[in-house]
């Protein structure tokens, strides 16, 4: 099921053509993965946004996952979607509550004639407490624009 959704969403961007990310506003969504909840980005102009989300994380015997990243995009790298990088921190609500840092890297595509992105990132994180270890999360998501 996952490859497929994969799948679709890059056969998606590749058919729509080049992209150009309209730098404003405030855009909510879902991502699915790992985590899965609900998902915000709010730009906060030119190439810088912050982004973050409110899910259930499936790990760990399920938890509350709480995140917040600071993103740079890059619109002139590809020609189907903008790359974005950045770094943030996630608190995992749990038995034992998990703090950490965040370094999510991505692609976005803007829907051409649409207030709506799709999203497709891979999240390489550092739990810091109560014990350091490493860890990835990645998902996939979109975004409507107000």
């Amino acid at each position: 099921m996952k490859k497929w959704i994969i799948f679709m969403v890059v056969a998606l961007v590749l058919i729509a053509g080049p992209v150009t990310l309209k730098a404003e506003g405030l855009g909510l969504g879902i991502i699915l993965g790992e985590p899965t909840g609900l998902s915000g980005k709010m730009w906060l102009g030119g190439s810088t946004a912050v982004d973050a989300a409110a899910a259930w994380s499936f790990g760990d015997n399920g938890a509350l996952h709480l995140h917040a990243d600071y993103l740079f995009h890059k619109d002139d790298l590809l020609e189907f979607a903008s790359l974005y990088y950045g770094l943030g921190a996630k608190v995992k609500l749990m038995d034992d509550v998990q703090l950490g840092i965040r370094v999510p890297v991505g692609l976005v595509h803007k829907l051409e004639g649409a207030p709506i992105d799709i999203f497709l990132e891979i999240v390489p994180g550092l739990n810091l407490i109560p014990e350091t270890n490493f860890g990835i999360n990645g998902g996939l998501g979109a975004r409507y624009y107000f």
